[in-house]
């Protein structure tokens, strides 16, 4: 049976005794009923993997003694999603829930001139990608970033192949067939509700952007960041 699994930030590879914060020793002693000398494992999302046993089962500072280290490789891909932020909170939470179990390594809220939402809850929004790496049984957290105006991201990316996916008809191409499995290092755009303006397609064609298509359907924006994640992850 898999060995419970949590979360702690601040966890170095030379610890050898560590205590765990209450709402996690809450949960170890309290939810899971966990004893003196049982196990569990605790990741940084850094790579970090420490297999540790109870030694102070205490509900408000539990303490824990490691047994292995070990260090888990990143994934070669490097992939990062820019994707507007949208009026409807649940449905970015589920996004960032979906693309953290598909393992993207960055995502980029994106204020764009059509985004109706501006408001952003970083704490919230980084224990939603905490809970899915846990759930998923990751060792590495997404980079969140906080949101960003579409020209400074447009500007700044620094990754080998960079995508902008939109509505407009015009000439595209399926993302599926220009991702380039050599190159690890990718951006996609994806825009709000309303798409990405006639102005700022413009400017990432300018900025070496590839305009891609993600299917023959009209995709929310959420479902899209799904769709793109899964093709620039799994392909």
């Amino acid at each position: 049976m898999a060995l419970p699994f949590f979360y702690k930030e601040d966890l170095v590879v030379s610890s050898t005794n560590v205590v765990l914060d209450e709402s996690t020793s809450k949960h170890i002693v309290q939810v899971l009923r966990m004893q003196n000398g049982e196990q569990l494992q605790l990741t940084n999302g850094k790579g970090a993997l420490f297999t540790v046993e109870i030694t102070d089962n205490n509900r408000k500072k539990c303490t824990v003694k490691v047994i292995e280290k070990l260090k888990i490789k990143n994934s070669k891909l490097n992939i990062s999603i820019g994707i507007s932020l949208i009026k409807n909170a649940t449905r970015f939470e589920w996004f960032l829930e979906k693309a953290t179990e598909i393992g993207v390594s960055e995502i980029i809220p994106l204020i764009c001139s059509r985004t109706e939402k501006n408001t952003f809850k970083l704490d919230r929004m980084k224990s939603i990608l905490v809970s899915a790496m846990l759930q998923s049984k990751q060792c590495w957290l997404p980079v969140l970033q906080e949101p960003i105006r579409f020209n400074q991201v447009v500007k700044s990316a620094p990754h080998q192949q960079k995508f902008i996916a939109h509505c407009i008809d015009d000439t595209k191409r399926n993302l599926a067939d220009l991702n380039n499995e050599s190159l690890s290092s990718k951006i996609i755009l994806i825009g709000p509700e309303g798409d990405f303006t006639m102005d700022e397609i413009e400017m990432a064609l300018q900025s070496h952007y590839n305009a891609v298509t993600l299917g023959e359907t009209r995709l929310r924006t959420e479902t899209a960041g799904i769709v793109a994640a899964s093709l620039l992850r799994l392909i």
